[in-house]
């Protein structure tokens, strides 16, 4: 998301002139989101985007502050298919306490939402309807289809975080499917195109290396805030990997392998210029304990880990407390 679209979406509708949303800007609306859902599609932002007026410019323009102030934010829509039901299905007797009436109309709404659970809308909404945009705090969005005649799509307002998987093992072609599945931004590194292709690795940026190594590695730029899984074929490159993320100071890094590989490796780490202190920042074995032995396996426990990961990075100590006490779990 671009903090200049918005305000000039905000400028356009304060103005009174007609805007375009594009599915570039608002992918939760693209062919590939919405596959198989009849009731969201591309046409339907054209839809959206036609029924904006002034009174929507708030949303657009506290959006393009949270993105000044780094907030954990979202631009969501409310997209009705069938007026009647969505203004009269009230909550069941499991979410009554939302109150008893539905949706506060049949229109569509797009509306800004943060972690703190501030909602911005020009429009008028229910305590139902509150309910449902507070959940795109989850993202993408909880209990879209819980309720007739409507759903709810949302886009953030802050960049997915990027996970280099080195090395086009089995496993880490398992991990890419998944990590992208849920929401992470993935590159996969390798230095031969017969493991490192689009087959294997079809939603992952894909870096072949120019080496018949991993030398080739040192050209790549990794950021502080990125993740790094160690995954090469036959571990043969890991000690790269390993110095190559403590090289960039990144905020978790991964190793797969069992006590007495990590053994070997370690000397290798440290002889190719890394730090005892970068040694002991190398998650090993990488992954969440419980079993895994598969490649698809593995996957689970390793992008269950980078959830967890991400999660407490993202979301304050405070913060995760209140959500623990949320599960009964506090």
């Amino acid at each position: 998301m671009d903090k200049r679209t918005l305000l000039e979406i905000a400028e356009g509708l304060r103005a009174g002139r007609a805007v375009r949303l594009s599915v570039e800007d608002f992918p939760c609306f693209s062919a590939e989101a919405t596959e198989g859902n009849p009731h969201v599609g591309p046409e339907t932002l054209e839809e959206i985007s036609a029924a904006l007026t002034a009174e929507d410019a708030v949303v657009f323009e506290r959006a393009a502050r949270a993105m000044d102030e780094g907030d954990l934010a979202w631009i969501g829509f409310k997209v009705v298919w069938d007026a009647d039901a969505a203004v009269s299905n009230v909550d069941n007797e499991v979410t009554k306490k939302y109150g008893e009436v539905g949706s506060a109309d049949g229109s569509a709404l797009a509306f800004f939402c943060n972690d703190a659970k501030e909602i911005v809308a020009g429009r008028s909404w229910t305590p139902r309807d509150a309910f449902q945009m507070k959940d795109v705090t989850r993202g993408p969005s909880m209990h879209t289809e819980q309720f007739e005649g409507l759903t709810w799509v949302s886009v953030p307002l802050f960049d997915a975080v990027r996970v280099w998987l080195l090395g086009a093992s089995d496993a880490a072609s398992e991990v890419a499917a998944l990590a992208a599945h849920v929401g992470f931004k993935v590159v996969a590194v390798d230095y031969d195109a017969a493991y490192l292709n689009e087959e294997r690795f079809p939603q992952a940026q894909r870096i072949l290396l120019d080496t018949p190594n991993f030398d080739g590695l040192e050209t790549l730029e990794a950021s502080p805030q990125d993740y790094v899984c160690v995954l090469t074929r036959g571990h043969m490159f890991d000690p790269e990997g390993c110095v190559w993320a403590a090289k960039h100071g990144v905020h978790y890094v991964g190793m797969m392998g069992c006590k007495g590989k990590n053994d070997t490796v370690h000397d290798l780490v440290l002889a190719k210029g890394a730090t005892e202190e970068d040694w002991q920042r190398v998650k090993r074995p990488i992954g969440l304990k419980f079993g895994a032995k598969t490649p698809a396996e593995l996957a689970i426990a390793i992008v269950g880990e980078l959830v967890d990961v991400r999660y407490r990075q993202r979301y304050s100590e405070e913060a995760r407390a209140r959500h623990e006490q949320s599960l009964g779990r506090a």
